[in-house]
Parts: C-alpha cells; structure tokens; sequence
C-alpha cells in the first residue's frame, strides 16, 4: 500500500487539507447538536407549502447522476479551501428529494430526447425523439403528424405566463428543443441535416419550430447561431471559420426574421456578453441570446470577457421573465456536464455542474420559495463514479491511496466503466502518474474503450422546493416531473383542484404575510 503523503500531489497539500478537518469532529457533541439542528428545520415541514405556484423554474443537469451531484459538492468545497465532503450545494439545500426512473419506452439507458419528452411533456417517449408520443419512430418523418405532444413551457405560455429556455448547449438540441419541437429525430438541427425526403415530406427542422411553434418565447439563451442563417453565410464572432459558417438550404435568416417580427416590442437580439449584460431587464420584454455557432465553452474554458456564464444568463432571463404580473416557467439546463462525461474529462464535467449550482443559488437569491417552485433534477446519469478509500479531504481529481494489487500501478479515484480513457501500453494499463491526471482536459481511465462514454441506467434525483414541492417524494416515472409543476401553478389540465364551488383559488395564494415574514426571519438567524 502507498500512503497518501507519497502521492506526487505533495504532502504538504494533504496535510495542509488534513489540518482543515475541524477538531470539532472529533467530539461528539458536535454530531449531536448538528443533527439535533437539522431536526429541528426538518420539523418546520411539517406545515407545507401548499401556496399556488406563480413561477416555475426547472433546472436539468443534462447528464448529472447521483455520482456527479456528490463529486460536485467534493469540488466545491475544495474550490473554497475547505475538505469538500461536508460541503452544501444549493441543491442540497432543497427540502424535498425524490428519485426519477429515467428509461425510454424503447431504451433500458435512455438518452436526452426521450428523457426531455418526459420531464417536460409528461409522456416517456422513444429515444431520439423529441415532443412525441412513443408511436413516432425516430427519423421516420410520417410518424411526426398526430403523435405530438405538448410541454409545459406551451402550458404556461397559454395560461398567460412569460417563459424562457436558457441552456450551456444549442438552443436546438435535445433538452430545450422538447419545450417547443415536434422532431421523430433529435439531430435535425437545421434543414441542413435533415434528408431531402424529410423536407419534402413537410416535416420542419428544429431551429424552424423554435420561432414557428410557440410564438413569442419571451427568452431564449444559448449556442447555436449557426443553424439560424443560410448556409455558407460567415459567422459574426468567426467570420473566417468555415466549420462555423451558416447551416440552411431553405436560405432563411430566423435571427433577422425574429428582430422583424417583434420590432414593435420591447426585444433585443445579443451574441455576446457585453450586449447581454447591458440589457436593461425593465426595458426588454423579449431576448433572443446566440452566443456560440454550437454549444458554448466549458465554463473552465470560457473567455470570460465575451461569454456568457450560466448564472449570468439566468439571472438576465429571470429579471425579464419576472415583470409578468401572471409569472413565468423557466427551463434552465446545464447542458455540458454531459459532455464533459462523454469525452471523459470528468473535470470540465463537474465545473459544469458547480457552475450549474452557481446559477441555482442566483436563482434563489432574485425569486421566493412563497411562490416559486424551483426543482433540480437530471435527464439520465452517466457511467462515471469515484472510490478506492481516498482519505478524508483527498482532491476529488486526485490518486486514490493504494497501488492495484494486480499491475501495482497507481490510480486515480475518478473511474469510467467505459469511455475514450482505456489506455494500454505494451500490454499493460497505463501507469497515470506519469501524466497530469488533475489537468482540465485528462480523460480518466475506463474499463472498456470506446470513443465517446455512455450513459448510465440508474434513477437520478429530484430535488425540489416551493409551492407543492412536497409532492417530489419517493420514487417516481420521470414523467411525472411535468405534472406536479402544472398541478403546483395551475396550469395544464391540472386546474379543477385550483377553484372551490364559490369559485376562489382553494390553493393559498404566495402573499407575504407577517406570519410568513416572522418565520422567514428566524429560518435566516
């Protein structure tokens, strides 16, 4: 066996770690009083929270199993000098946890367009597809016509509230696409990477439907400027990069098309961070923000002059979104963090989800759990995981304590059981402390080889506060998600519960009273 203190990271950064583990822990007492505290917040829940819902804001971490939400609380707490393991994210501060199954109709380990189909749709769904019901087969354009489905972003919009979609990926791929599209194929991003019989046939591409079928989303964030423009048109951030180069056949403009269309209002289209954050909300009704021709960069990545974070775009959109007398639905979806996964670079994967956190703690400075309800979930997990007794404190990027007692080589506690990381040299696995394991774009070592690491099956959490928030319990279909956020607002075909035989809200409404300020007030000392 190593020990720790050998490892190349250094001893003096372990014992410097170590040092932080507060004396505290080692007397009972502070266990005691600390659960007997958390006792006490938990009884407080017992009166629930039964307040209509005049917002909802729904987080997704595209790709953020259970495994990623701990890893991430391990890294935030190492990003403020502290061990990492006691660490509280902002989600999970959340009162209420539940579980969400996360299969396809079709799929044991689904993907993000069936998932997106039924987290904001409230039907489960093949995969691939997105805004469907199960009987549209992917890529087979005839099964599009009488199989869709609504979302709850279309259920909120009719019901007279202001809705958003904000997300780190394109504004046309699988997660947001579900809030606006009818597509049997999640890669029709523009008509461009549509097949011809496709178009004929009447289908419409992704980037089309987001302007055409709800009309007048009041925001719209994110990359995926490219497939807005005719193709070979040149970029206005890389005008000499061909890869970046407009994407549609059909030669339509939907940005210049978009800013005709809603001159007469209060809109403003932005492409960078500059214009965003000049954007004066009381002044802006609409925004339509293309930040990127694709995704944008990992925030480790991000050129933090020119481009947007999440928090920043989330707390433009809800600063916008809130003015709406009859509130406002927002999808929020840290999409990145999947990405990070599937290269390998459990780095770029985690930052994403701290950053994602970031933005959940925004969003929870500019709202009110008195009638917002804000739930946290992801779409699928992902087949990342981190073990090997690391001690307490130990990086979370770091080698575990103990040689293999197979190849006596090092290893790092962060593991894929598949993915791009399987390396082999002269027969034998890879020794990583010959490389710079801790290094932002270092693909983790896996058990099987493949290009791009998959999914994983597992349930993934639900965390939920607010209005009706109460009803996230247990182990849910994860379609289910949709239909208590409708229920909670009063919208979709969930309103009978919303009206008492004298015809007033039987759901309480969010005032503020004295008594809600009071107990606001001794939550908070």
């Amino acid at each position: 066996c190593v020990c720790a203190y050998s490892h190349p990271v250094g001893s003096l950064f372990l014992l410097s770690i170590l040092s932080h583990i507060i004396y505290q822990e080692k007397d009972p007492l502070f266990w005691n009083t600390w659960a007997q505290h958390t006792l006490k917040n938990a009884l407080t829940l017992q009166k629930l929270n039964q307040n209509t819902a005049k917002n909802l804001i729904l987080f997704l971490g595209d790709g953020m199993g259970i495994p990623t939400v701990t890893a991430a609380r391990i890294l935030k707490g190492q990003l403020s000098g502290q061990s990492g393991e006691e660490t509280q994210l902002e989600m999970d501060k959340f009162p209420f946890v539940a579980l969400s199954k996360t299969y396809n109709t079709n799929a044991q380990v689904a993907d993000s367009a069936g998932t997106a189909t039924a987290y904001l749709c409230g039907v489960k769904a093949n995969e691939g597809t997105v805004g469907v019901s199960a009987a549209a087969v992917r890529s087979q354009c005839n099964t599009t016509q009488g199989n869709e489905v609504t979302s709850i972003l279309k259920w909120a919009k009719e019901a007279g509230k202001s809705v958003g979609i904000v997300t780190t990926t394109r504004v046309n791929h699988a997660t947001p696409s579900a809030a606006y599209a009818h597509c049997v194929d999640r890669d029709w991003f523009s008509d461009g990477e549509m097949p011809a019989e496709a178009v004929q046939a009447g289908c419409k591409d992704i980037a089309r439907q987001l302007f055409e079928n709800i009309p007048n989303i009041d925001v719209i964030m994110g990359g995926g400027r490219k497939y807005m423009f005719p193709k070979n048109q040149s970029d206005v951030e890389y005008p000499g990069d061909k890869k970046h180069f407009g994407t549609r056949k059909d030669g339509r403009n939907l940005v210049e098309e978009w800013t005709n269309r809603m001159k007469n209002k209060k809109a403003q289209y932005v492409w960078n961070k500059r214009e965003l954050l000049s954007v004066n909300p009381n002044n802006v009704d609409y925004i339509l923000g293309l930040f990127e021709p694709g995704d944008l960069p990992y925030n480790l990545e991000r050129n933090t002059e020119t481009d947007p974070s999440l928090t920043e775009m989330v707390e433009v959109a809800i600063k916008i979104l809130r003015k709406n007398p009859r509130g406002f639905y927002l999808l929020v979806e840290g999409g990145r963090i999947d990405h990070g996964h599937h290269e390998g670079k459990a780095k770029q994967a985690l930052h994403e989800a701290v950053e994602m956190d970031r933005a959940i703690g925004r969003a929870g400075l500019i709202t009110s759990i008195y009638d917002t309800m804000t739930v946290v979930t992801a779409d699928h997990s992902h087949m990342f995981n981190f073990g090997g007794y690391t001690p307490r404190g130990n990086t979370i990027f770091g080698l575990a304590p103990m040689l293999s007692d197979v190849d006596q080589k090092p290893f790092t506690a962060i593991l894929y059981g598949n993915g791009p990381g399987f390396k082999v040299i002269n027969g034998l696995r890879e020794n990583v402390s010959t490389l710079d394991y801790q290094g932002t774009n270092y693909q983790a070592q896996s058990a099987v080889p493949l290009r791009m690491e998959t999914h994983g099956g597992e349930d993934v959490a639900v965390f939920a506060k607010g209005p009706m928030a109460h009803l996230l319990h247990g182990v849910h279909e994860q379609n289910y998600i949709p239909h208590v956020m409708a229920y909670a607002a009063c919208i979709g075909q969930n309103r009978d519960h919303c009206m008492s035989s004298g015809g007033a809200s039987s759901l309480s409404p969010a005032l503020p009273s004295l008594a809600a300020l009071l107990t606001l007030t001794r939550l908070l000392c």
